[in-house]
């Protein structure tokens, strides 16, 4: 499967939605839904594709697509109260342009994150923002075995380094997993793995995440054995980091094209979500569960829709293992949903919280979500919109 950007992926939807019979999901709506900004397009931003981080004190920090000052993109925060204040715009240039993931936060409250594409090659960069709005580049992709077009957010090990995906470059040209090391001040960049050997899988799109013992594990949206992606382990050595796959996706009733990474719930078991695929057709949402030192993998529920219309971004889950999400464009109104997965005996039920209508209340979320201390939830929707450019949204199950 060629890489294509998600950008370049919502347009080949798009151009699909006409004419095509959409499997509706019935409507629960949550309840309270609402609209705490409307992207503009101009100075603060438009298009986000993903969602957010939230600190402390219910401050939401994001980014955006486009616009911003020179119309390249955003990182910014939205206080308790719903104002959103752009902390940095992209320029395009040596800056970075175009970030598509989410941010993480260290202790001190700065911001790190990915853009796709600028930076000193073209080829996307590792950004750090303060709260005070200074951004800093970490580093920047040259586009070769280093890496290129970082869609994924980072995460953070607990010496302050940073692991993340590139969707393209490596030393076959399929995307990497890299780390960032942070040693005495200076950055320093080192691939742990390039995908695209054999049926490793390629075009890693989400992030990756850690297990207790140092392991990595994530997803590629493409390649392994029938080319749909994968599920990997990396495990460090003192040779090097040594690549599993744990999965490799069919394109039937487990589903294909994952583009969300993997969540560990408390038991040390694997979520996340496939855009396609699954009985329903609309994806999946599965679990991997570690038995006698391999991991199984089940599926949980198939989505109804058509082509990639399933969950783009991570999964998160409740104190009591519910899952919650985002799909891309199913539904009722081909506009998206915001959905619940609840877990009883045995069974996996699924309510529908909300249904976009492609209207004021946005259209095509490709956002994570994140609860606030009081249970309400947090997204983003890429389009839609009082001016059409995507809104925040907050849902109070």
């Amino acid at each position: 499967m060629k890489h294509k950007s998600i950008l370049a992926t919502v347009q080949r939807l798009l151009a699909l939605v006409v004419g095509l019979a959409i499997v509706a999901i019935p409507a629960a709506q949550a309840q309270t839904f609402s609209v705490i900004h409307n992207f503009t397009g101009a100075s603060d931003g438009g298009n986000p594709l993903a969602g957010f981080t939230i600190d402390a004190a219910g401050n939401l920090y994001g980014t955006t697509n486009i616009g911003g000052a020179s119309g390249a993109g955003t990182v910014f925060k939205v206080t308790g109260k719903g104002k959103e204040i752009v902390l940095h715009s992209f320029t395009g240039g040596t800056d970075g342009a175009n970030p598509e993931a989410s941010l993480v936060t260290d202790a001190a409250g700065n911001l790190y994150g990915t853009t796709n594409v600028g930076g000193a090659s073209g080829a996307g960069t590792v950004f750090k923002v303060t709260g005070e709005g200074k951004e800093t580049v970490l580093y920047s992709f040259t586009g070769k075995a280093d890496g290129a077009n970082p869609e994924a957010a980072l995460i953070m090990d607990g010496s302050g380094n940073l692991y993340g995906t590139t969707a393209a470059g490596g030393s076959n040209g399929n995307g990497t997993v890299f780390k960032l090391d942070k040693n005495g001040g200076k950055w320093t960049e080192q691939v742990l793995y390039s995908f695209g050997s054999g049926t490793d899988g390629t075009v890693p799109v989400a992030d990756v995440t850690f297990d207790a013992t140092g392991n990595l594990y994530g997803t590629t949206s493409a390649g392994g054995t029938y080319g749909y992606g994968t599920i990997f382990r990396l495990k460090p050595s003192k040779s090097g980091w040594t690549e599993s796959v744990l999965h490799s996706f069919q394109n039937s009733s487990d589903g294909a094209v994952p583009y969300a990474g993997l969540i560990f719930d408390k038991s040390g078991n694997l979520y996340g979500a496939a855009t396609e695929g699954g009985t329903g057709g609309g994806g999946t949402v599965f679990k991997l569960t570690l038995s006698k030192s391999r991991w199984r993998f089940s599926v949980l529920y198939s989505l109804p829709g058509w082509g990639i219309s399933g969950t783009y971004r991570n999964l998160i889950l409740d104190a009591s293992g519910n899952i919650y999400a985002t799909t891309h464009c199913d539904g009722a109104n081909n506009a998206g949903t915001v959905y619940k997965l609840t877990h009883s005996d045995g069974t996996w039920t699924y309510t529908s919280l909300y249904v976009f209508t492609g209207g004021s209340d946005g259209q095509f979320s490709f956002s994570n979500l994140v609860f606030d201390n009081h249970g309400n939830f947090y997204g983003t929707t890429k389009q839609g919109g009082a001016n059409g450019y995507g809104v925040i949204f907050k849902v109070k199950p």
